[in-house]
């Protein structure tokens, strides 16, 4: 499988596109004025505990306070499970008090109405390392299957734990084969960062910014650049030597992999990214085979519903329905990536009859999900045919990103017919001719409820007028959506 790494760079927005195969599978996009802020450290003060929720919310500086679950804050002698022994976990009341000055991290950034998501558990990355000052254990990323190699790595950390301060560590996917000089040598660095840390925040007492993760291009370098990554191209000189600096120092297997791309036609348009991005904001999702998707985001969760549509296969019903299914689980899969979405997924696969097709339908989305980056659970398929899973939410889903709620329609997605509003305009006329005492009525409404109004609805209007004894005028407010209306009293 051919991977290649794709950034846009402009000044207002950085843009990160991961090809696979030549399909795009996720695109990773940040602004200038709004940088993300999970993996920032901050010092805040509790503005507020709440022992009912078992929760404090912080003022760490932004717009909206942040929120701290009791169950994300560590208790001194407690192993990473979070069990501390016999002694029962105190609750919120007495782990937090209003007005503490607190080191937290952001795991989580502000989404929708919701304050960014913090702990105290602070973590932080580098390339093959992520180090935890607040925990002692050693893990190793369970995509390392080798159990040979899971102890190597951790007896390389163990060996260079001597001349350091203590604290916990977890062996990233990319440190497989790693040497030993190398994972030493992100030790040290992860210590140098985290001592800088705690001198800024014994210098002042402030709210605010302690330490801030890298830029998206950084990051991505960080995260997602592993060995399988053919190539890396760059349309911004600037960017190109920076990145190719950095791969150098800490990725030198990949540095001669990053490529800067000068031609005149936008990158993104020729690898057909921007269509694709277009097409990641629809609801309507075709598959090769004329089954489609339906996804919606709400709230609560993000259901996706199979349809077999214009799919009529060659055997049997049954075996239509298992074929449409098992081509939409790759489908699902890449549309989780591409839109990142998070959080509670209801999958609504067609009805499947033979309890053999539900497991390989099942088995299929697993086997996708594996390259997938972010954390994923699913459980069974349920009595109805449902799918729930969950994928772990840290950021905005491309839609929250590039888009915003409908100011007609307030995000709902349907409007009132303009029959609906016309029966509304003809209830508030009855009201305020009872009410009030006046000769005539002046009707504003957009120009669709009008031209009803002075059509089919005519009779109704005439009928009106004789029964509240008014005149009633109407006049075209173009400036109107469909649903606004006022009567004016004259």
């Amino acid at each position: 499988m051919s991977e290649e790494l794709l950034i846009n760079i402009t000044p207002q927005e950085t843009r990160v596109a991961v090809v696979e195969n030549g399909v795009l599978q996720e695109v990773h996009i940040e602004r200038a004025r709004k940088r993300g802020l999970v993996g920032n450290v901050y010092y805040g003060k509790v503005s507020r505990v709440l022992p009912g929720m078992q929760a404090a919310f912080l003022d760490i500086g932004l717009e909206r306070t942040a929120f701290l679950h009791a169950s994300d804050i560590v208790v001194p002698g407690e192993n990473g499970n979070g069990n501390n022994g016999d002694t029962p976990r105190p609750g919120i009341a007495g782990l937090l008090r209003e007005g503490q000055m607190v080191l937290v991290q952001v795991i989580k950034d502000p989404i929708g109405s919701k304050g960014a998501r913090l702990t105290t558990q602070i973590s932080i990355p580098s390339r093959y390392l992520v180090y935890m000052p607040g925990a002692d254990h050693i893990g190793v990323s369970q995509k390392i299957e080798d159990e040979a190699e899971r102890e190597r790595l951790k007896e390389t950390v163990r060996s260079g734990l001597a001349e350091l301060d203590p604290g916990g560590y977890i062996l990233r996917t990319v440190a497989e084969g790693v040497d030993e000089e190398s994972i030493h040598a992100d030790m040290h660095f992860l210590h140098r960062l985290w001592n800088a840390i705690k001198e800024k925040t014994h210098q002042s007492d402030e709210i605010g910014l302690v330490h801030e993760d890298l830029p998206l291009v950084m990051r991505t370098m960080r995260d997602l650049v592993g060995t399988e990554i053919e190539r890396i191209r760059i349309d911004s000189r600037e960017t190109f030597t920076r990145v190719e600096k950095f791969a150098r120092k800490f990725i030198p297997e990949l540095a001669e992999r990053i490529e800067y791309y000068p031609g005149e036609r936008p990158i993104f348009d020729l690898y057909g990214v921007e269509d694709e991005i277009q097409k990641a904001l629809e609801r309507k999702v075709q598959l090769k085979s004329g089954g489609y998707l339906i996804i919606d985001q709400t709230e609560a969760m993000t259901t996706l519903d199979v349809n077999t549509g214009a799919f009529v296969g060659h055997r049997n019903l049954e075996e239509t329905i298992f074929k449409t299914n098992l081509e939409a689980t790759q489908a699902i899969v890449r549309q989780l990536r591409l839109r990142n979405l998070g959080g509670i997924i209801i999958i609504d696969f067609i009805d499947m009859q033979d309890p053999e097709h539900r497991r390989q339908v099942l088995r299929a989305l697993e086997k996708g999900l594996d390259k997938d980056h972010c954390k994923t659970q699913i459980s069974e398929v349920s009595s109805l045919g449902l799918v729930e899973m969950t994928r772990k939410r840290t950021r905005e889903s491309l839609e929250h990103v590039l888009c915003e709620p409908c100011p007609v329609c307030q995000g709902r997605g349907t409007l009132k017919t303009a029959e609906t509003v016309c029966y509304e305009i003809f209830r508030e006329i009855l009201r305020e001719a009872r009410q009030f005492d006046a000769t005539r009525l002046l009707v504003l409404a957009s120009p669709e409820v009008v031209d009803v109004l002075l059509d089919e609805e005519s009779t109704s209007v005439a009928e009106l007028e004789e029964f509240i004894d008014k005149e009633i005028q109407f006049q075209v407010e173009s400036q109107y959506t469909q649903e606004q209306f006022d009567v004016v009293l004259l």
